[in-house]
């Protein structure tokens, strides 16, 4: 029993070298411009064969390195949004799409890839629906945030709540991969914390929410 024990540890260290190392290597390069036996050199495995048996596919390494992270953010999510309970204001529900995130990077430290590896992943075609999907199944809250914007917004037509939502997430993306970026590099961010960082998108996506709609739409 105790050397099995041995060997489970072994494999969960080497799965967790892997997955650090290949986020790491798609937030700076990109993931088809990074081929398997780097990640495994990157993760100090002699196998070049190391991903394709512990994962199986690229796609199901991106997968793994996505989930990781997207549990832990589900926790704080249903935590704030707990707190949130019945609320009609739709700021307190946008913050439960912004905080999580922000508060799971400043987690992190400096310097982190995450935000960087899902801005590189929601960039790709191939890869951004199935991240999606992916995101959803490790997020359950994520449905119920999407029930309460409805409430908030009952009258907003399903295609502009829709093109909405994929606006926000790519401002959540995009903003927090460049605050990222700019901590990892040492060079001037705009906002002086996480927690900055999150007031100024919960800002501006509230507006975006409650912005006008074109008529005809």
């Amino acid at each position: 029993m105790p050397q099995r024990s041995r060997r489970d540890e072994q494999v969960s260290a080497t799965r967790e070298a892997l997955l650090d190392a290949a986020e790491r290597l798609f937030a700076e390069h990109g993931v088809h411009a990074v081929a398997n036996r780097q990640i495994s050199l990157a993760a100090g495995q002699g196998n070049n064969a190391a991903v394709s048996y512990h994962f199986g596919t690229k796609t199901d390494l991106v997968r793994a390195v996505a989930r990781r992270h997207a549990e832990r953010i589900e926790v704080g999510r249903q935590r704030m949004m707990a707190q949130v309970g019945d609320s009609a204001d739709l700021r307190d529900w946008l913050a439960c799409a912004v905080r999580p995130v922000t508060e799971h990077l400043e987690n992190l430290g400096t310097p982190s890839w995450y935000a960087r590896f899902m801005a590189q992943v929601m960039s790709d075609p191939a890869l951004r629906a199935d991240m999606n999907e992916a995101f959803m199944d490790a997020s359950p809250s994520m449905r119920l945030l999407q029930e309460n914007l409805n409430r908030c917004l009952p009258d907003l037509p399903a295609g502009v709540h829709a093109e909405r939502g994929a606006m926000t997430r790519h401002l959540i993306t995009q903003m927090t991969a460049e605050r990222e970026r700019s901590l990892a590099d040492n060079t001037p961010t705009s906002r002086a914390s996480w927690g900055e960082t999150a007031d100024g998108l919960i800002d501006v996506i509230v507006a975006l929410w409650q912005a006008p709609v074109t008529p005809g739409r």
